[in-house]
């Protein structure tokens, strides 16, 4: 009798990979935009914190499948924006002295439009590493 085939290796599941950059990324933003309303700065390594963690959950969980890493850019480019609105967000709450809840369900518009006026060349370049560090982390959580 011949032997048995090796079994073979894991490939990923990509759905849930997909699902897990998803959830991190709206995890991370959250904790992005509470760091930023904390200290009315945009922080870089959060950025890179961000898209790193992205990223490799994605890869670990999803594998090698070469549509992560750019989904995993796309997906913390979002986290990394959407962080810097919720730090706004409770910048704005604190300046008008009224929740953070009333500022997102009434104003989300000023909001927006306060992250338009007050984005600079940094603004991006953070969006960028975060993309950049999430490409480079789903490749290295499916390694």
């Amino acid at each position: 009798m011949p032997p048995p085939f090796p079994a073979a290796p894991r490939q990923g599941n990509l759905v849930l990979g997909l699902l897990t950059a998803l959830v991190v990324a709206l995890v991370t933003a959250g904790i992005y935009g509470g760091i930023v309303g904390a200290t009315e700065y945009e922080i870089g390594y959060a950025a890179v914190g961000v898209g790193l963690l992205v990223g490799f959950a994605a890869g670990k969980v999803g594998g090698a499948n070469p549509v992560l890493p750019v989904v995993s850019a796309v997906l913390a480019l979002g986290a990394v924006y959407l962080g810097q609105i919720i730090g706004i967000g409770i910048i704005m709450a604190d300046i008008a002295g009224v929740s953070a809840t009333e500022i997102f369900s009434e104003h989300l518009d000023l909001i927006t439009e306060g992250w338009s006026e007050e984005a600079d060349a940094l603004s991006f370049v953070f969006l960028g590493i975060g993309a950049f560090a999430a490409f480079s982390g789903a490749k290295k959580g499916a390694a």
